[in-house]
Formats: C-alpha cells, sequence, structure tokens
C-alpha cells in the first residue's frame, strides 16, 4: 500500500502538539500536495525535501502523485523541523523504507539541499511533548541530541544527514556525513554577559538593612518588589544580588527553565540542563514584543518568560512603554503570560521574580528631605512621570521600598553586612519549608497560592486575620492587598521559623512587617530580624 506515517511536533508556545506526517505516493498526475495549514516556510519545504532526497543518493518519486498531510488538519502549522518527517515519511509510502520502521519514533530537523540537517529551534519543548505521548524513539541534529537527551525515558538518534536517518531506519551501516552546522543563533559575543554578575555578593552593600530584608522576603517567597529612591540609592546594586540569594533551581524547574530558551532560541546544548535562577535586565525602550512575547511568524518567549524561576528587573520602569507596564497584570496575577492573535493563542510561564525600580521624578534628584532636594522638575513633570505606573500595576505589587543613600553613622546599626551565601541559605531553607507545605500542588511558593486554598488550608490566626480586615475595611488595603499581605505573612513566618528553628504561624507580628512591606513604611529591623516569631 502506497501510504505511511511519520511523526513530528508542532510548537504553540510552549505547548507541543504530536503531528502525523501522512504521505500518499500512487499513479496520478505527477507532483506534490501539501495540506494541513502549513505556513510559507513549512510549503516550500517540499522543494528542499525533494532535492535532499535525490542528493543523498534516494529516488524521489516524480512520476507519481505525492500527496502529503499533516494531522490534524485544523491545527496551524509553522517552522522548517518538519523537513525530515516529510522526506521519511514519502519514501516509506514509496516502499524505499520499512513503514514499520517509522511506528513509535518522532523525526525533527530541517534540512539542507545537499541532504544535510540543520537545528531547529525548541528541540526541548518537542522532545518533552512526543515523550507525554509514548514516543520513545527521536531522531534530532547531532549538535542538539544533548539537548533532547535532557528527556528522560527517551532514546535520542543524533544524525547528520537524512542518509544516516535512512540508513538507521533500514538498520543498515550508517555512512559519514559532514558535522551539521551551529545554529545562527549561536552566542559570539560574551565580553559582559552574567559572569560579571557572578562576582556580586550582598556584602558588597553596605547598609540598607530594611530593604536587604524586603528583598529577603522577595526571593523566599517569590513576591514582586518595588524599589523607588533617588539617583545613587543603590536600587540597581540592590536588584542585581538578588539572584545572588536565589537557590539553585529545583529540577521541575530546571527543566521548565530549559525547555522556555530553547524555544526562545538561546540554549547553548553544551551548557546542559540550566540550574542557576536567570537574570535579564532589558533596556527601557524595549518593545512590548520583546519583554512580553511575541515576533512575526512563530511567536517567541520574551525577557518575562525567559527570566521564569528567576529575576527580571526593570530599571527606570516608568519610562516604559504604557503597552509593556499594562502587559504586567497578568504574569503578576497568573505567573503566565497569554498571547493572543487572530489565529493562535499562545500561553508562555512567567513566574520569575518581578523587581521594578523607578525614580521620583525625571531628573532623578528630589527628595523628601528639603536638605537633600536637588530636583529642578516642575511639580506637573513629577505627577506626570509617576501617573505613568497604572493603579493596578502598583496594586499587584508586594513590597515598597522606598530607598535613601546610607549614611555613615547608620550603615550596620544592628549587625555586620552578610554575604550572599549566608542569607540564600535562609532563603533555601524557607523555600525547602513551602515545598513541603504544598507537596501535591500545582504552585511551590507562596506568592502563588489561590486565594480560596489560602484562606481554607493555611489561614492566619484569628487576631492577625482581624488585623488584614481592619486594613481592609478602612480602605488601606483593596481585596487583592489583603491577600498578598497574608501571602506574604506566610513567608516572614518561614524565615522567622528558619532564624529561630522552631515552627512559626503567621501571626500580628508577621501580618504587621508584611503590612509595612506593602505600604513601604519603615520596618522596626529588630522585630523583622528578632522577634517577628512574637
Amino acid at each position: 500500500m502506497p501510504f505511511a506515517t511519520a511523526h513530528t511536533v508542532a510548537l504553540n508556545g510552549a505547548l507541543g502538539h504530536l503531528i502525523d506526517v501522512q504521505a500518499d505516493v500512487s499513479p496520478g498526475q505527477a507532483g506534490v500536495t501539501m495540506v494541513g495549514r502549513a505556513d510559507t516556510a513549512l510549503r516550500e519545504g517540499q522543494e528542499r525535501i525533494r532535492m535532499a532526497v535525490h542528493n543523498s543518493g534516494l529516488h524521489w518519486p516524480v512520476t507519481k502523485r505525492s500527496t502529503i498531510l499533516l494531522a490534524p488538519a485544523d491545527l496551524r502549522k509553522s517552522g522548517t523541523h518538519f523537513d525530515v518527517a516529510m522526506a521519511v515519511a514519502v519514501l516509506g509510502a514509496d516502499a524505499q523504507l520499512p513503514a514499520s520502521a517509522l511506528h513509535g519514533a518522532a523525526f525533527i530537523g530541517e534540512l539542507t539541499l545537499s541532504g544535510g540537517l540543520r537545528p531547529a529551534v525548541g528541540v526541548l519543548p518537542m522532545v518533552l511533548a512526543v515523550a507525554e505521548r509514548g514516543v520513545r524513539r527521536v531522531f534530532v541534529p547531532e549538535p542538539q541530541s544533548e539537548e533532547a537527551a535532557m528527556v528522560p525515558g527517551v532514546e535520542v538518534l543524533g544524525v547528520r544527514s537524512l542518509a544516516q536517518v535512512v540508513a538507521l531506519l533500514r538498520g543498515e551501516e550508517v555512512p559519514t556525513a559532514p558535522p551539521v552546522a551551529a545554529s545562527s543563533g549561536t552566542q559570539l559575543l560574551t565580553w559582559r554577559g552574567e559572569e560579571r554578575l557572578d562576582e556580586l555578593d550582598m556584602a558588597d552593600l553596605h547598609g540598607l538593612l530594611d530593604v536587604k530584608y524586603a528583598v529577603e522576603v522577595a526571593a523566599a517567597g517569590g513576591h514582586a518588589v518595588l524599589l523607588s529612591g533617588p539617583k545613587g540609592a543603590g536600587k540597581t546594586s540592590i536588584a542585581e544580588r538578588i539572584p545572588t540569594i536565589l537557590p539553585d533551581l529545583i529540577p521541575e524547574e530546571s527543566l521548565e527553565l530549559t525547555a522556555v530558551h530553547s524555544l526562545a532560541g538561546i540554549l547553548d546544548p553544551a551548557d546542559g540542563m540550566l540550574v542557576r535562577p536567570p537574570f535579564s535586565a532589558p533596556h527601557h525602550d524595549a518593545s512590548k514584543a520583546s519583554v512580553i512575547g511575541g515576533g512575526h511568524g512563530q511567536v517567541r518567549p520574551g525577557e518575562l518568560s525567559r527570566a521564569h524561576c528567576g529575576v527580571l528587573f526593570l530599571d527606570e520602569f516608568p519610562l516604559f512603554r504604557s503597552d509593556v507596564i499594562d502587559a504586567l497584570r497578568q504574569p503578576l496575577e497568573n505567573g503566565d503570560i497569554t498571547i493572543a492573535r487572530q489565529e493562535e493563542s499562545v500561553r508562555l510561564p512567567a513566574r520569575g521574580l518581578l523587581v521594578l525600580a523607578a525614580n521620583p521624578c525625571p531628573c532623578g534628584n528630589y527628595s523628601n528631605d528639603p536638605q537633600l532636594d536637588r530636583c529642578k522638575c516642575l511639580e506637573a513633570v513629577r505627577r506626570a512621570y509617576r501617573a505613568r505606573v497604572s493603579g493596578p500595576v502598583i496594586d499587584r505589587i508586594d513590597i515598597t521600598r522606598h530607598l535613601r543613600p546610607a549614611k555613615g553613622s547608620s550603615r550596620d546599626m544592628f549587625r555586620p553586612p552578610e554575604s550572599s551565601a549566608e542569607i540564600r541559605a535562609r532563603v533555601t531553607a524557607a523555600r525547602e519549608r513551602q515545598h513541603e507545605r504544598f507537596a501535591g500542588c500545582s504552585w511551590r511558593l507562596n506568592s502563588q497560592i489561590p486565594s480560596p486554598r489560602l484562606k481554607d488550608a493555611w489561614p492566619l490566626r484569628q487576631d492577625a486575620q482581624a488585623l488584614v480586615d481592619l486594613e481592609t475595611y478602612r480602605g488601606r488595603l483593596s481585596a487583592r492587598g489583603a491577600v498578598r499581605v497574608m501571602r506574604m505573612a506566610w513567608t516572614v513566618a518561614d524565615l522567622a521559623s528558619v532564624r529561630l528553628g522552631v515552627d512559626v504561624h503567621p501571626g500580628v507580628d508577621e501580618v504587621g512587617v508584611a503590612l509595612r512591606l506593602r505600604a513601604g513604611q519603615p520596618l522596626d529591623l529588630r522585630v523583622a530580624f528578632e522577634e517577628a516569631a512574637g
């Protein structure tokens, strides 16, 4: 029967769909017909695979009618990684390959006219998708075999050419082939990169004790932070050091982040699975597509998703475009971002720690202290600058800190500056408590607890809940703000439990600290550091 089926994957954001590439080669008007909602790049593949088959020493059925169906036919498909699957499906339908050899295997890769393979973007999420559908054998371009092998339980065959694929399917000796060229997206210039951040440490910064405690709470529970203050107060210095107090990624987070970077085309397979939280700091002139995700053709993750499980730092936040600022509402609320187009809707993960920094005015010199105020901006200009950040976005920020340049006499009032390693140990222990508490749940950190489950399964003490209700009744907290204060109180309690070595349940003291963190009010550091258990 002149019919064969091969398998590959179509990506819709981070979601992979198993695609049946069905080929029929039968008598009729000679030519190739492709059906199944293929985009332009994919339709051009029929010319690539025809020449690749011919130049690989194989026979293309030029005297017969070839029909290629990409099923399901109602799903939009894009990309060039379908080439190998289409080629082996046609060869199987033409009896040049045993059709049974295609069963239980998936094929990923773009073909050159000479029959060689080229790397594809998003191999890791593709292999994850086929593994979930029971496929246990995957053919990928040789440079991406290590990336594909990150998925357990899958036999990965790294190949260089179509001829090698055919030989493996036939059970013949594998011919030699030139190495596969590296992806065009390989990073070549690394004069700055993340290596500079590896040398930073919290011990470099003196003073700012309440800010350091605030970012410790943020890191432990995944709470969004807004840092405001005049230029030179230390906003950027604090933000760049937050990754140094984050623990290594757990296996689930590591696989998620590596898949996102693979989808974005920025993963270096030589680095293996990503284990450290990423740090991203796009310029305030960045477009919505670059920050949130999108682009022409296939949707690509933006900086928001690339910083998944890490830190996204938006410096000079009021200067970002209004559409970027407003687009942050969904990820701040749900931990993901949905990019909707006319024919597709893509959902991408975005559960990174969002850190915002803002000056009090455009010139950055304004201060409430008349002796320190050097601002020349008009009051109307200052109001317009602050109004660029909408109220709904601010309501979704858990922690607000107003920084002032540290004075020498008050640099380290209560204790000497701690190193990032010391703080990271507490953050790691606090997160381990949360992982144990939320075992079996779809969330991992306090900031991710759904509101109904928070009130039912993990309520505050009665007097602490009464304090939250009172602040809400007085109009100082919105309903959303009340929930966020309750989540933050649990994080404060987790850190207190780590410091004191006893199990602490959120009470009035913990809620009081959480309220001050949210409102941007000064902290009683003795309570925050020592007596938060109450």
